[in-house]
């Protein structure tokens, strides 16, 4: 008879530690085990016996001898650590068939206006940019933005060079003279300098586009928490945080409802934003 896994446990702030959810954003199977060695004291044939592997395959992933692939091994990896769904959506999964609280079932259809959750940015750009080609308005909040709109080749631009005046383009960037610009530099291991001339970088390739499209750029002085992208009733909305930029967030697909708060509230907070905000475009 087949002995029943126990998951493992960690404590909810080991899950929130910048550390673990790097591992986990990298699918680095070998350290979310050595955490889990840290963070609960469990063994390696511990850890073996939660997940449904055996003692010598722990090793052998917590030594980088072997690494993780298959879909279904990081879904028993999940169970078997008893992660957290925010946790399991920087892996790539979908969200546990329980709440780790309360044992009720969690089902994104509760929640209607989050209808998809992506592991970073980067996995939900060709629905941001499917979304941005048919939008009329599109607000963009970020730090410098030059990923999304201020190069050449990046997410948002090439959507823009191709309006012809039809598209209302608002972009809240961090003001490169605000001291929160000196922290958030900070945060992620940057000069204050560097950052503050990729916002200006950002503001001068912005303004090019003035003929093109309807378009305003301004400055804010507050410490960014979250990075917003709306195209008309769709939002993408990820977080900064110390140790990871923006885009290397979980992105939320958002979409108004005719009652749903999150959407309310991330356009009400957007737009309190830009009252407060320097126009520089």
């Amino acid at each position: 008879m087949a002995t029943p896994l126990v998951p493992v446990s960690l404590p909810d702030w080991a899950w929130e530690r910048a550390d673990v959810r790097q591992a986990l954003r990298g699918r680095d199977v070998g350290a979310v085990f050595r955490y889990v060695q840290q963070y609960s004291g469990a063994s390696q044939a511990r850890i073996a016996s939660a997940v449904g592997m055996t003692q010598a395959r722990v090793n052998e992933i917590i030594n980088r001898r072997r690494e993780v692939s298959r879909l279904d091994v990081y879904e028993r990896i999940a169970d078997g650590l008893n992660m957290p769904d925010d946790a399991r959506h920087l892996l790539g999964l979908a969200a546990g068939r329980e709440r780790r609280s309360g044992g009720a079932a969690f089902d994104l259809a509760a929640f209607p206006e989050v209808v998809r959750v992506y592991p970073t940015q980067a996995s939900a750009r060709e629905e941001i940019q499917q979304q941005v080609r048919i939008a009329r308005e599109l607000d963009v909040l970020a730090v410098r933005g030059l990923g999304l709109v201020g190069l050449n080749d990046s997410m948002l631009r090439p959507h823009l060079v191709q309006q012809k005046g039809d598209l209302r383009v608002r972009v809240l960037l961090l003001d490169p003279e605000a001291p929160a610009l000196a922290l958030r530099a900070a945060e992620i291991g940057e000069s204050a300098e560097s950052l503050a001339s990729g916002v200006r970088l950002a503001e001068a390739r912005l303004r090019e586009l003035v003929e093109i499209c309807d378009i305003e750029v301004y400055r804010y002085g507050m410490l960014p928490t979250w990075r917003l992208i709306r195209a008309d009733s769709t939002m993408f909305v990820g977080a900064f945080d110390a140790g990871w930029e923006g885009h290397d967030s979980a992105t939320y697909k958002v979409m108004r409802t005719p009652h749903g708060p999150l959407f309310r509230g991330f356009q009400r907070m957007f737009e309190a934003i830009a009252v407060g905000a320097e126009r520089t475009v």
